[in-house]
């Protein structure tokens, strides 16, 4: 792989400037009209009312998706900038430029904007909701009185029983947001492959493969062209990104330090109970002064925090903590690219970028710690069990709708069309659009995607008022 191609500016609908010798007055790169497409969409608006962790959280420090995907963008920004300059510092590759380095930092600003867009209300609990009822519900449906899950191509039933929030961002940007027309945001393919985080298909999942790509799908049979277009143009064929590693570091330092943090404030974890674990593995720090000693760092900024005498010295040490750590995720993410770079960019290397760095075992740390107190909580779980019971009965409700819809054989009795009227007309009018020429089950397979799409759509809130509203309750 090389960087000219992997950066390709190509969009699936060209540039509307049809006079090439017409000097155009905008002077924004390609990528960041990206930033401008995206920001401008209700897509991204919508994510403020999506669950990070806690659902419909009425304090106004925890974190939505929204909140979540900005700090995702600023450390996909931040690590360019440093993977770009070590590059060009250390010179690892010779046809690698400034403005590369700039393109880079831009494409990571955006990509960390949409890596959640296409999730589900409720977080990936919804993915999780959403996945069981198709494995329950597939077989004991009917198409022209045979089961859906053996009418369905093995590709396409994967994918309902495998559902993902990353492949269905890539439907979003690429078919379901209306901008001008069916070319959803029309963003660039360099972007687009970057949120791909596992190039494969539902068929091909190897989870314990040992390969990073692997462990989940990255597209939908019904998204196999645009995927397979833009992995052509980009010149991964069948590999990662290299930029999706950085993002998938990004995501990973935001998510793993921001629990922590919002487990505090909400009274799932202490101060004490943090510092405890965080001894427990600082051995591996030995050897080293320079090295972070995640431990010892929290406990001098307690005593920092009770020499102010500031009113809550744990909440102080925790939340200036989550900063250093911050910073030293980002150094050692850096490291991690960069010592692997042959590997990375010639489609070969397996694991993320923490893997054999200083901070492997704290991450892991951190998500079992989550886990542990906040993910395995009976609060937690008592809204899961509520947000299963939402999701569940609007799959029942709006697929008994959608597989008669559209089907000559079949007739929507007035519930189901009041179902299928509240569907999104752009929703609707992207099945349309991608179902002309297809056969009955391709066009069942679209019909059940328009269900997850529209689901997908909503937010916390709207999912959670819909319900209510048509369960009657007042």
């Amino acid at each position: 792989m090389n960087w000219e191609q992997l950066l390709s500016t190509k969009r699936s609908r060209g540039s509307a400037n049809k006079h090439k010798y017409i000097k155009s007055t905008d002077l924004r790169s390609e990528f960041e009209k990206d930033y401008h497409r995206i920001i401008g969409s209700a897509s991204f608006r919508r994510l403020q009312d999506k669950t990070q962790v806690f659902p419909l959280d009425k304090s106004d420090f925890i974190r939505t998706r929204l909140t979540h995907s900005l700090e995702v963008s600023s450390f996909a920004k931040s690590l360019g900038q440093n993977i770009g300059e070590n590059i060009l510092v250390h010179r690892k590759d010779a046809a690698f430029t400034p403005q590369m380095k700039e393109d880079i930092c831009n494409i990571l600003q955006c990509a960390g904007l949409i890596h959640d867009i296409g999730n589900p209300p409720f977080g990936h609990f919804g993915e999780t909701a959403i996945r069981e009822w198709f494995r329950r519900n597939l077989s004991c449906l009917t198409f022209h009185g045979q089961a859906i899950d053996q009418v369905l191509t093995p590709q396409m039933r994967e994918d309902f029983y495998h559902f993902e929030g990353n492949a269905q961002a890539l439907r979003l940007v690429t078919k379901l947001h209306f901008l001008v027309d069916e070319q959803g945001m029309n963003l660039t393919y360099a972007l687009l492959n970057t949120i791909v985080k596992y190039p494969v298909a539902s068929t091909q999942i190897r989870a314990k493969s040992g390969n990073i790509k692997e462990k989940k799908m990255g597209y939908y049979y019904a998204d196999a062209e645009i995927f397979e277009e833009i992995q052509k143009e980009t010149g991964t064929l069948g590999a990662r990104h290299p930029l999706t590693y950085i993002l998938e570091a990004a995501d990973d330092i935001a998510y793993k330090t921001a629990d922590i943090e919002d487990a505090f404030v909400k009274g799932f974890l202490t101060y004490y109970k943090l510092l405890e674990e965080l001894k427990a593995i600082q051995s591996f720090c030995t050897g080293d002064a320079n090295i972070f000693r995640p431990a010892d760092k929290l406990e001098e900024l307690y005593m920092r925090g009770k020499e102010k005498q500031v009113s809550n010295p744990e909440e102080y040490a925790i939340k200036n903590w989550i900063v250093r750590v911050q910073g030293f995720l980002i150094n050692c993410a850096t490291f991690g690219f960069t010592s692997n770079y042959a590997e990375i960019m010639k489609g070969e290397y397996r694991y993320d970028l923490f893997y054999h760095t200083f901070a492997e075992r704290l991450m892991k740390l951190l998500g079992d710690l989550a886990y542990r107190e906040v993910f395995t909580s009976e609060s937690i779980y008592r809204m899961e069990v509520a947000e299963a019971a939402i999701i569940d009965y609007l799959m029942d409700k709006f697929v008994a709708a959608a597989i008669k819809y559209d089907d000559r054989e079949e007739e929507l009795d007035s519930i189901d069309l009041r179902m299928i009227s509240f569907i999104s007309s752009n929703y609707k009018k992207a099945y349309h659009y991608h179902a002309r020429g297809k056969s009955e089950v391709e066009k069942l397979y679209l019909r059940l995607l328009l269900v997850t799409d529209y689901v997908c759509g909503m937010t916390d809130s709207y999912a959670k008022r819909l319900y209510q509203e048509l369960k009657g309750i007042i």
